[in-house]
């Protein structure tokens, strides 16, 4: 990724195209002043590419709009308001953006090099592709170089959300058609609203993708569906009732399958 990255500074040619489409990132958070620094300075270190950084505020009480001010000198917008969930944050997000594509990343995840959006922008270039997918690295919260798992979208294909793989949201881009045909994040699910949508897009209206093979995004452990048990059958019996919603096929037993083949590894190899 580097040094894709860094072909920016040297062909102008590369930097023309990247100033023909806007790159929307959308950033929800609420309560997180030590960890949204990362994720706004990993967006204002990016290179090449237009973009538009929109953080929406789930009316923090901590210092999280105190950082804002501090390190997100690059962001367009910044709204802090009550919400009714992530996915209601998602689509005020979504309502405000302006970009031709469009991302999500939540406070705490940050990019993982300063090419990434110029790597994204070029395989949308001169395609006709929705959505491009790229890989991301699970690492710990205390140590961020330490590696815990990978998710690769290499081999994603839509009959896998069956058994409950997806790509992993923050490295999934997509261009703002794709809602307007697909539609917006359903407000009903408290932790599958992210799979959902990616049941209506990639199931039902079969929306075109493609891979970048390389890693985009670095997620820290934790998280409101990395919380334990609880929340691992929260989310389950939420992507049963996502996948029946969209006329999928699937049972818990196959959902549950999930959680062997991550902790092996295996899932998109």
């Amino acid at each position: 990724m580097s040094r894709r990255g860094d072909r920016w500074k040297d062909d102008p040619h590369v930097l023309y195209q990247a100033t023909i489409m806007k790159l929307s990132i959308i950033t929800a958070v609420r309560n997180a002043e030590n960890a949204i620094a990362a994720t706004l300075r990993s967006v204002r270190e990016q290179r090449g590419v237009s973009i538009e950084h929109i953080v929406i505020d789930g009316a923090s009480t901590d210092r999280t709009l105190d950082v804002v001010r501090t390190e997100g000198q690059h962001v367009a917008v910044v709204r802090s308001e009550r919400d009714l969930g992530i996915y209601d944050a998602f689509n005020k997000g979504l309502a405000l953006s302006t970009g031709d594509i469009i991302a999500f990343l939540n406070a705490g995840d940050s990019y993982a090099s300063t090419g990434v959006a110029l790597a994204v922008q070029e395989r949308f270039s001169g395609s006709s592709v929705d959505a491009v997918l790229g890989d991301t690295l699970i690492v710990s919260a205390d140590e961020r170089r330490r590696v815990l798992r990978s998710i690769s979208s290499r081999r994603f294909a839509p009959w896998q959300m069956a058994y409950g793989f997806m790509p992993a949201h923050p490295s999934m881009f997509l261009r703002r058609e794709v809602y307007d045909r697909v539609g917006v994040f359903d407000i009903d699910y408290r932790q599958a609203g992210d799979y959902e949508f990616c049941l209506r897009a990639f199931c039902e209206h079969k929306i075109q993708f493609a891979h970048v093979p390389e890693v985009v995004v670095h997620m820290p452990t934790g998280g409101v569906t990395n919380s334990g048990w609880k929340s691992v059958m929260v989310n389950t019996r939420e992507m049963r009732r996502a996948c029946k919603a969209n006329g999928v096929s699937t049972n818990l037993v196959k959902l549950m399958l999930r959680l062997p083949i991550k902790s092996l590894g295996m899932a998109f190899k």
